[in-house]
């Protein structure tokens, strides 16, 4: 395979793109939910924890308030009981039950396809708002995590000193708008199950070629 220094950067998404596609055919959001409103609170709650560590709690969160109205008007300190094991739980009990407020008193509880708007949710910014119209409406988005950061950053596909938005750009040049929800998928599974953040599984991977992490290590 051509190394990273001698292959242009269309070769260099192609091969990373057919390596996405054999190891992830069909990508699909880790988070359970049953309906909009759920999906938005399980991504605001994901921030820096686990889908796993979500999935264990949205159940019981769910479950006990089952709609917007109850959820608004949810006990403060239950809410931080069964959001404990996530990590931020005070955080991220205040901001579930403003989101269940507002989406109650300003939006009829159906949660409105306006970024400008979702972006004024307490615990929702751009990158949450990407996820959450690519999962549930299948707008084409580009969400950057900390995983889609980091592969992209590994792959070279963008510069180490880039910022999250423009990681976003950058990574929407490289690929067709039509594939940019799946990438995202891909580049998440990616780097949380192959190039993870600690002992990444360089040995094994296909693209180590096109790769500088081990050359940075």
């Amino acid at each position: 395979m051509i190394g990273l220094m001698k292959m242009k950067k269309s070769e260099r998404v192609n091969v990373i793109r057919d390596y996405l596609n054999e190891l992830f055919e069909n990508p699909v959001c880790e988070l359970n939910y049953n309906n909009d409103y759920q999906l938005l609170i399980a991504i605001v709650l994901s921030a820096q924890t686990t889908d796993k560590r979500v999935n264990s709690v949205t159940p019981i969160l769910f479950g006990k308030y089952n709609n917007l109205e109850k959820l608004s008007k949810a006990d403060i300190n239950d809410l931080e009981n069964i959001l404990r094991p996530i990590g931020s739980f005070r955080k991220k009990a205040l901001y579930i039950k403003e989101i269940a407020n507002i989406l109650v008193s300003k939006y009829n509880s159906v949660v409105p396809i306006n970024r400008k708007k979702l972006e004024e949710f307490p615990g929702v910014g751009r990158k949450t708002v990407n996820v959450f119209f690519s999962e549930f409406y299948k707008i084409p988005a580009l969400a950057v995590d900390t995983h889609v950061e980091r592969v992209s950053k590994r792959l070279g596909l963008v510069k180490d000193k880039d910022s999250v938005r423009e990681i976003e750009e950058k990574l929407k040049r490289a690929f067709d708008r039509e594939e940019w929800s799946r990438i995202h998928l891909q580049l998440v599974l990616f780097g949380r199950y192959y190039c993870k953040a600690v002992s990444p599984n360089c040995k094994d991977c296909k693209l180590k070629d096109v790769c500088g992490y081990e050359k940075r290590s």
